[in-house]
């Protein structure tokens, strides 16, 4: 029997979508596990699948010239947008209960045509924040985008 435990909602998506039940369990000296079951045959993916680690210093110029977008883990993307006339660089994909940790880091929120939207700012803040934000939220690949994407 293979149990994934510990904080399990930054990584749910990746999980299989076969057994979805929570298991509370306790070995044989008493240690108690919560956790989701998976296959030996996920474990053996996930174990072998590399990771190649995007940073976020590197990524960020090409970010800010619209050159690229990132995906990051949990749905999450960040790519230059024009807004009013100017270049931002926003966050896409957020979920309503991330928006207030979002905002702890720095990042800016906005109701525009009633629909709020979350900027990270483009001075010089905006590498630390993008750094924080790679921490809770692995960046998962870097695309290639058409400056003509912008609008």
């Amino acid at each position: 029997m293979h149990i994934v435990t510990g904080l399990l909602l930054p990584i749910w998506k990746r999980l299989p979508n076969e057994h979805c039940r929570v298991y509370r369990l306790q070995t044989d000296s008493g240690e108690r596990v919560i956790g989701r079951l998976v296959s030996l045959g996920w474990v053996g993916n996930e174990a072998a699948s590399p990771v190649k680690a995007i940073d976020a210093a590197g990524a960020w110029p090409d970010i800010l010239e619209g050159r690229v977008s990132l995906a990051l883990q949990d749905g999450l993307h960040v790519k230059r947008v024009r807004v009013m006339s100017d270049y931002r660089v926003e966050l896409l994909g957020f979920s309503e209960g991330l928006v207030d940790r979002l905002k702890a880091m720095g990042i800016i929120s906005e109701i525009i045509s009633w629909k709020l939207r979350l900027f990270i700012p483009t001075t010089r803040q905006g590498l630390d924040i993008l750094t924080k934000l790679l921490e809770g939220h692995p960046a998962l690949s870097l695309q290639p985008r058409a400056t003509s994407q912008d609008a």
